[in-house]
């Protein structure tokens, strides 16, 4: 078993689904999807989900990729973190 593989858990690449959750906004998404495309050029291949509040009020947005490492998934969240309008991501 690889160092990567016994720190993560998973075996890339694999199919990984990331979320952030942020206030509603009719372009949380797109900012999403641009974040996630920086480190993983093949979004645009994959699935994109948007749930709001049951009050409507915030907003979750999916975007499912191929990672292809943890350093890449690191990379992702830590742009996702880092932006204004993202209060959460998992």
């Amino acid at each position: 078993m690889s160092e990567e593989t016994q720190e993560t858990l998973f075996e890339f690449p694999c199919e990984y689904a990331i979320k952030a959750m942020g206030k509603f906004s009719n372009d949380l998404d797109v900012t999403v999807v641009e974040i996630v495309s920086r480190h993983a050029p093949d979004t645009h291949n994959h699935k994109v989900q948007t749930k709001p509040s049951k009050d409507g009020n915030y907003v979750s947005v999916t975007v499912t990729i191929q990672a292809q490492s943890k350093p890449q998934l690191d990379a992702i969240y830590q742009d996702l973190v880092d932006h204004p309008h993202v209060l959460y991501a998992l």
